[in-house]
């Protein structure tokens, strides 16, 4: 296949092109008829323009290719204090098209960003045993940040995971009057874990900015990882099997749609938890870059229904928390996204 000359600038047919018999020695005269040194002036103009034409299509083609989507990749310029998506009142039809009008950023890389900062107690825990976790959060000024918004019924979410995407626990914690958050804390098994804050703080003039913060624990002894699953659509939990649709695309927001079933009838009944009917927490392997998604505000045909775009291609261990019967059970899954 030849080389794509699709940015060329067309140049327009024009008679002068076409081929002329050779010129006669003849000499000008008022009648209008063509010397051959006014020809070969004539000749060499349209040479001049075609070459002037070539040069700006070459240089509109370059421009065009380094401000369009591919330039800087589909993250180009996003920030990475987000990954706490909220996607109510989309309509059921609506994809966006194109990564300027979504957000693909990630949260929870980096134990400081946006002038806020993670400041754990301890970050050394033992396997199996209950243990007290605190920390606060250092605004701007550097001092505790003691106003949270209250964001789906909670003004902290705390997320904890083993490196391996394994022992994923959603969490949370309380505050004292001077900014330290408290919970306990029981991490199964040995090896690094990792703890995400995910949170609003609230500035003296009630502004929120979203933040998700993220810092390693260490969990001492023998370590073994666990093998991430392969991707599925189903997962079974707690005598729930629970099924999702859709495929997230980089750069674009699409739909995922998760179904509950029990003994292979859906579950009618499924309840509200944190104000949702259900929450999405995506970590990508390698990075372990976060995405904490809520859905839309109704059941979409009796499921649960987010929009998200993949920040990345990649492998995700997805976990889909729901309640029914006032119980909360997470469904997991692989996904991965090309």
């Amino acid at each position: 296949m030849g080389p794509d000359t699709s940015w060329r600038t067309p140049v327009p047919d024009r008679p002068g092109l076409t081929k002329r018999p050779r010129a006669r020695n003849v000499r000008a005269s008022g009648d209008g008829q063509s010397t051959p040194a006014r020809d070969s002036l004539r000749l060499a103009a349209i040479i001049g323009g075609l070459v002037l034409a070539l040069v700006a299509g070459f240089g509109l083609g370059r421009a065009v290719g380094a401000s369009g989507p591919g330039a800087n990749g589909p993250m180009g310029g996003v920030g990475a204090t987000s990954g706490h998506a909220h996607a109510p009142g989309i309509p059921s039809d609506h994809t966006h098209a194109g990564p300027a009008s979504v957000d693909t950023a990630v949260g929870g890389l980096a134990v400081s960003a946006g002038g806020y900062t993670l400041v754990p107690a301890s970050t050394m825990m033992r396997a199996g045993v209950p243990a007290p976790f605190s920390f606060r959060i250092d605004g701007p000024d550097g001092r505790p940040v003691t106003k949270f918004a209250i964001v789906h019924d909670k003004p902290m979410h705390l997320i904890v995971v083993r490196r391996d995407l394994s022992g994923y626990q959603h969490l949370h914690p309380t505050m004292t009057a001077d900014g330290d958050w408290q919970i306990g804390l029981t991490l199964p098994a040995t090896g690094a874990w990792r703890a995400y804050a995910d949170f609003a703080a609230l500035n003296a003039a009630g502004a929120q900015t979203g933040v998700t913060l993220g810092v390693d624990l260490t969990v001492a002894g023998a370590y073994t990882p666990t093998p991430i699953p392969p991707a599925a659509r189903d997962s079974t939990v707690d005598g729930f099997t629970v099924t999702y649709e859709g495929t997230p695309r980089v750069g674009a927001t699409h739909p995922l749609v998760f179904r509950v079933f029990s003994s292979g009838a859906p579950v009618p009944s499924l309840e509200r938890y944190l104000g949702a009917y259900g929450h999405l927490v995506a970590l990508r392997e390698g990075d372990l870059g976060y995405l904490h998604v809520h859905p839309e505000n109704q059941l979409y045909g009796g499921a649960v229904k987010f929009w998200l775009a993949a920040p990345s291609p990649g492998r995700y261990r997805m976990f889909f928390d729901f309640q029914v019967g006032g119980k909360v059970h997470t469904a997991t899954y692989t996904m991965v996204v090309s």
